[in-house]
């Protein structure tokens, strides 16, 4: 009795076979070696190859939009392109409306207007406090500047533009020079300590300190518009350009054989230039250039609401603060 022939089940209902995905570096598809295994097996049947080739599947390559977004990329989020978009909108509003208000509001932090100067300009603000008299113009320029809601504003130019507007580079650079040289002074009498470097660095900062509260709390008691604090970088600015002179008269002690009347002669020049070079140029800040205020659509025409009698105290006021510049530089001088 020979032995029974065994034979492979036969399925009733043919299993689905997934296509595996294309290659995308194969330049043919993805062709791969498949064998049915529901081949009816007989002892002398061999399997045979099979292949199905599959056309190339385009690969998505996601492209970036206006946003720097991606066009799907908000879908793994729950969120569509719309949705994204919108929120990069409302963001991109919200910062440039952050910019504006601290450049309206916090212009104590503004600086980058006060150090926009040139070799031209520094070369004129240095002859325009050395020699005032010579000065006719002393009105600042001003142009309109476009806010984000549609309204025009008129503010002052740079430095560059104009040489009336006030800047912070010759008064740093001054105040700088002014240690220096005050460290040169007592080396040249033998008498040179590092401390020197900080007691001068000191008295130049109470200087600036004590005329910049003078000058802020002047403009506050005489409801000076707009509101010194936003102007404090000017009065900063403007307490700085005193050093030029001082520094002028130290210089001029290093003459040989120097009278002492010449010396204060030249002392009481430079006193008489910075006294007036800040009555014409504090003007702009006591009592406000018209021409900006009528040029500003969102500032109100507050020129002929100054009355004669604050206006008298406004000038009182520029005055006393040009005749205490004869303290300050006396007390710097003296080195």
């Amino acid at each position: 009795m020979g032995t029974p022939v065994l034979q492979h089940p036969v399925p009733t209902h043919p299993a689905y076979i997934p296509e595996p995905p294309s290659t995308p570096g194969s330049p043919n598809g993805y062709q791969p070696y498949m064998t049915s295994p529901f081949q009816h097996n007989q002892h002398n049947q061999q399997p045979q190859p099979q292949t199905y080739a599959h056309p190339q599947q385009p690969s998505y390559v996601p492209q970036p939009d206006a946003f720097g977004w991606t066009a799907g990329l908000g879908t793994g989020f729950g969120m569509n392109d719309a949705t994204a978009q919108f929120g990069m909108q409302l963001g991109s509003s919200a910062v440039a409306a952050g910019q504006e208000y601290v450049q309206k509001n916090l212009g104590l932090f503004s600086l980058k207007h006060h150090f926009n100067v040139s070799n031209s300009y520094v070369i004129h603000k240095l002859k325009l406090i050395v020699f005032p008299w010579t000065h006719k113009s002393w009105s600042r320029r001003v142009h309109h500047v476009q806010r984000s809601d549609q309204q025009t504003q008129a503010e002052y130019q740079d430095p560059r533009e104009d040489v009336n507007s006030p800047d912070l580079y010759i008064p740093l650079m001054a105040i700088v020079t002014y240690i220096l040289i005050s460290a040169l002074h007592s080396g040249l009498q033998a008498r040179f300590h590092p401390k020197i470097l900080g007691q001068s660095a000191s008295s130049a900062l109470a200087v600036i300190l004590i005329d910049f509260l003078f000058v802020f709390l002047g403009c506050y008691l005489l409801n000076v518009q707009p509101s010194p604090s936003k102007q404090a970088v000017d009065i900063v600015a403007y307490s700085g350009y005193k050093f030029v002179g001082v520094i002028l008269t130290i210089l001029s002690s290093y003459i040989p054989s120097i009278p002492t009347t010449l010396y204060y002669l030249i002392f009481f020049y430079f006193f008489f230039a910075n006294g007036l070079f800040l009555l014409r140029s504090l003007r702009s800040l006591v009592l406000p250039d018209p021409a900006l205020l009528s040029a500003s659509s969102s500032t109100p025409d507050v020129s002929n609401k100054i009355s004669p009698g604050l206006k008298r105290r406004r000038i009182s006021f520029l005055l006393i603060e040009a005749a205490c510049q004869f303290a300050y530089m006396l007390f710097l001088v003296r080195v």
